[in-house]
C-alpha cells in the first residue's frame, strides 16, 4: 500500500487549501449564498470535478484528487463543499449517461458557471426515493411533469437532474426515469427551506405544474434511470466523507490552539487529560474515517466495488464530524455556545449531511444487503 501523493494530487489539495483559508473562511460566518462570482473562482482554479475528461471542462485527474479537493475546501465552509460534490455527481451523470447533455451542460458545471442540482428524495416520502410521486408523460414531441422535487441548489440551480415514474408500474425503483429539467421552464416554481443550517446552500423545492421538457433530456433508458443514475451516488457518498471530515478537522486545529492559551487554574487547559484526551479521540477517529474515505475513492478509481464502502463513508464520516465538532464546542465553555465563533454554526451545517444525501439507517441497510443479500437482510 502507498499513502503517499502524487505531484499533482499536492498541487491540486494545495490549491483548495489556499482558496479555503484565504477566501472561503474569513467568509464562512457570513455567507448566505454562494455567489456566482466565488463559483466562477473555483471553477477557474480547477476545483469543480476536477476528475471529469478535458474535453469536457474538467482536469482529468482520479477521483482521490477530487476527494482531497473536497476535504480542503469543506475546511474553509462546509456549505461551499457542496458545489464540488454535486458538481462531481451530477457531471458524472451527464458525462456517462447523457453525452449530449452533458456537453452541453457539463463545461458550465465546471466552470462554475452554472449549477445543476439532483431532486432524488420529495417531501413527502424522504429515504423512499424509489417510489417517487413526480410523474413524466409523453405528449408530441416533449415529457410533461408534474410533482415535487426536494433538491440543494433549489434558489440557484440553472437544471436539475430528477426521477420520475413513467410507466404504470407501482413497485419501487420500477418504470422511474431520470432526466434534465432546466428550472427556467414555465410551470416552474421554487420554495425555500428555513433549515437550521447549509444556508449558504439554498436548500428547498422545485414544483412542476406541466412543466414540458424536450424528448431528448431523458437521461439514460426509459423505465431504468433510477438503477442507471443511483451508481452515480458511490462516488458522491465518499466525497460527502470528505467534506465534512475537512470541516472537522479544521474545527479541531483551531480547538488545539485555543486550549494551548487559555489558561484555568494557573495553567493551560491543554494540560487537563480531560481536554486533551477528548481531542486526541477526535483526531483518531477523524483520520479513520478519512482513510476509510480515500479507500473508498482508490476503490472507483480502480474499478472495484466499493458499494459498501462508499455507504459506510456516508454514515460513519457525518457523524464522526458532528462528534468533534460539538466536542470542540464545549471545550470552548460559554465562549464556544455564543456567535462570535463559527463552532454552533459548523455543528448545525454537518448535522444536516447525516440526512441529506442518505440517513445512517439507509447506509446501514444498504452494508447489510452487500453482505448477506436483500433476501436475508432488514
Amino acid at each position: 500500500m502507498d499513502f503517499s501523493l502524487s505531484a499533482e494530487q499536492e498541487s491540486f489539495r494545495d490549491r483548495a487549501r489556499a482558496l479555503a483559508v484565504g477566501t472561503l473562511l474569513p467568509a464562512y460566518r457570513g455567507r448566505e449564498r454562494i455567489e456566482p462570482e466565488l463559483r466562477k473562482e473555483i471553477g477557474a482554479a480547477g476545483l469543480i470535478a476536477p476528475e471529469l475528461p478535458a474535453g469536457l471542462g474538467g482536469r482529468g485527474t482520479d477521483r482521490v484528487t477530487s476527494g482531497l479537493v473536497t476535504e480542503e475546501i469543506g475546511r474553509g465552509d462546509v456549505c461551499v463543499g457542496y458545489l464540488q460534490v454535486v458538481g462531481s455527481l451530477v457531471g458524472q451523470i451527464l458525462a456517462v449517461d447523457a453525452p449530449a447533455l452533458g456537453a452541453e451542460w457539463v463545461p458550465r458545471i465546471c466552470s462554475g458557471e452554472e449549477v445543476v442540482g439532483i431532486g432524488l428524495t420529495e417531501p413527502h416520502a424522504g429515504s423512499d426515493a424509489g417510489a417517487p410521486r413526480l410523474t413524466a408523460r409523453r405528449h408530441g414531441p416533449d415529457w410533461v411533469l408534474d410533482g415535487v422535487k426536494s433538491l440543494s441548489f433549489a434558489t440557484d440551480a440553472a437544471a436539475v437532474v430528477v426521477f420520475a415514474r413513467t410507466g404504470p408500474s407501482q413497485e419501487r425503483g420500477r418504470d422511474i426515469s431520470a432526466f434534465l429539467v432546466p428550472l427556467d421552464r414555465p410551470g416552474v416554481t421554487r420554495e425555500p427551506y428555513p433549515d437550521v443550517g447549509t444556508a449558504a446552500v439554498g436548500r428547498g423545492a422545485a414544483h412542476f405544474d406541466g412543466v414540458r421538457i424536450p424528448a431528448d433530456h431523458l437521461i439514460g433508458a426509459e423505465g431504468r434511470g433510477f438503477s442507471q443514475v443511483m451508481r452515480g451516488f458511490d462516488f458522491s457518498r465518499a466525497l460527502i466523507g470528505l467534506q465534512v471530515l475537512g470541516c472537522a478537522a479544521q474545527t479541531l486545529d483551531e480547538t488545539w490552539e485555543y486550549v494551548t492559551r487559555r489558561e484555568a487554574f494557573d495553567r493551560p487547559l491543554s494540560t487537563n487529560q480531560g481536554v486533551a484526551f477528548p481531542l486526541a479521540e477526535a483526531e483518531t477517529l477523524l483520520d479513520a474515517a478519512r482513510l476509510l474515505c480515500l479507500k473508498t475513492l482508490w476503490l472507483k478509481d480502480h474499478d472495484l466495488p466499493h458499494t459498501a464502502e462508499a455507504a459506510k463513508c456516508k454514515w460513519w464520516a457525518p457523524k464522526v464530524a458532528h462528534d468533534a465538532v460539538t466536542q470542540c464546542l464545549l471545550l470552548h465553555g460559554q465562549y464556544g455556545y455564543r456567535t462570535e465563533l463559527p463552532l454552533a454554526q459548523r455543528m448545525n451545517d454537518v448535522l444536516g449531511l447525516q440526512i441529506g444525501d442518505g440517513t445512517a439507517q439507509i447506509m446501514k441497510l444498504v452494508i447489510a444487503r452487500q453482505r448477506v443479500g436483500r433476501e436475508l437482510a432488514p
